[in-house]
């Protein structure tokens, strides 16, 4: 019998030894995104996935506990982008990849975006839009252990009106061209957008991303029309709603993006011909603004570049995508909430963290556009009980840049440390 209680007591303090070890960080800066203020020599205590507590000052571990020294650097929560793609990366030959690759192709090239991704900064994304449902296999990927990459919220297959930017048949040869349906994300009409949604949530996505107007990238005339009428705007969203999921637009048009915040939607994505009535009524509907700076840049540097893109896009990118970085600059001046997202996969993955200098450049203020790719993203994702800040209690997604961003905000590009649900990715 006393064997067996020295036994026991022997594993309680086996166990109790496990239990006390803990991963400690000891952050040189560390920046609250809840409340904007910038603490300095902190401890950061970490027990499994999750952070336990915040303490002042550097506390000393004990020799069970690991030690994560960033005292010289400056110490965030981990990134969020919400508007990414990650089964592409946009080259001349983007418009006949789908003839010459393979579902494998697209889903292999998905994994090394992804991990270069994560190794940026970015712990989180929104993956809005997609073929062959990569983002969905590639969310279980990650979320399984087999492949390195941030946490997903996959939207799959966009959601189209025949011709509309995301019908895949844009562009293809009419013996090709067929008749996409709400299996294959083309609706028209109530019952077929209620369909094509349902479809998603069976397919596994995680919310749905419409497409609210013309786009510049697809081979289609226009880049602003209006596309979807105000009675499949409706269906769409009830029917999002009966399943919570939510709904993003890629809208360039005032007249097709407003037809969508009417409806209640949850974030407009690109949003560059909105103006002061727009805002109004943004922030009367509380919709947040994703508006990817980034890939209107990069759209209409390489518009100038003859061949690169198809005669029909070529204009389209030069007058629009130049227009979204002023379009940003009087949303936040109106007050609409913003949320960080780029469409990489238009542009390079991994350099994401480049929309922090456009965002700047625009008059939004640094800690403001950190906010934007934290704790404003995990609201608009709903999950900020869980993400998007350093607190006790949430889930331990932490990175570290080696300057201060608040004075020089290129340093977002130089990530040094990269944590994820507790465990260290980039050191």
């Amino acid at each position: 019998m006393r064997k067996a209680l020295l036994s026991v007591a022997i594993c309680l303090s086996i166990n109790a030894t496990a239990a006390s070890a803990a991963t400690l960080i000891h952050a040189g800066k560390l920046i609250n995104v809840e409340d904007g203020k910038v603490l300095t020599e902190q401890t950061i205590i970490i027990d499994g996935e999750k952070i336990s507590s915040i303490a002042k000052g550097f506390r000393q571990p004990t020799a069970d506990d690991t030690l994560i020294d960033l005292s010289q650097h400056t110490v965030m929560p981990g990134l969020m982008d919400m508007h990414t793609h990650f089964y592409t990366q946009f080259s001349p030959t983007v418009y006949s990849e789908g003839q010459r690759l393979n579902e494998a192709d697209f889903a292999l090239r998905g994994a090394v975006f992804a991990e270069k991704t994560l190794m940026a900064g970015f712990t989180t994304v929104r993956e809005l839009g997609d073929s062959y449902h990569i983002s969905v296999a590639l969310r279980k990927a990650i979320d399984q252990g087999y492949v390195n990459g941030p946490r997903i919220y996959a939207a799959g297959k966009s959601i189209a009106t025949t011709g509309g930017h995301a019908d895949p048949t844009n562009g293809v040869a009419y013996a090709q061209m067929g008749d996409p349906g709400p299996k294959e994300g083309v609706i028209n009409g109530p019952e077929e957008a209620r369909k094509a949604v349902r479809q998603r949530y069976k397919e596994g996505a995680d919310l749905i991303k419409l497409t609210g107007t013309g786009g510049v990238l697809s081979v289609a005339k226009s880049g602003t029309n209006p596309q979807f009428t105000d009675a499949e705007l409706a269906a769409v969203v009830q029917t999002a709603k009966d399943y919570e999921m939510k709904v993003a637009v890629h809208a360039h048009g005032k007249e097709g993006m407003e037809r969508a915040i009417k409806a209640g939607v949850d974030s407009i994505e690109h949003g560059t011909f909105m103006d002061n009535a727009t805002f109004a009524l943004m922030r009367k509907q509380g919709t947040y603004y994703v508006p990817t700076i980034s890939a209107g840049k990069w759209a209409a540097e390489k518009a100038a570049i003859s061949g690169f893109f198809p005669e029909l896009v070529r204009p389209k990118a030069a007058s629009i995508g130049k227009l979204i970085q002023q379009t940003f600059g009087n949303a936040y001046k109106a007050g609409v909430k913003i949320a960080f997202g780029t469409d990489a996969g238009v542009f390079p993955h991994g350099e994401n963290w480049r929309e922090f200098i456009y965002m700047t450049e625009a008059g939004m203020p640094a800690m403001a556009a950190i906010q934007s790719a934290t704790i404003e993203g995990a609201r608009l994702l709903g999950v900020e009980a869980e993400l998007g800040s350093i607190s006790s209690g949430k889930i331990a997604d932490i990175i570290a840049v080696s300057g201060d961003p608040l004075q020089d905000i290129t340093v977002m590009g130089d990530v040094r440390f990269v944590m994820k649900a507790g465990t260290v990715y980039k050191q």
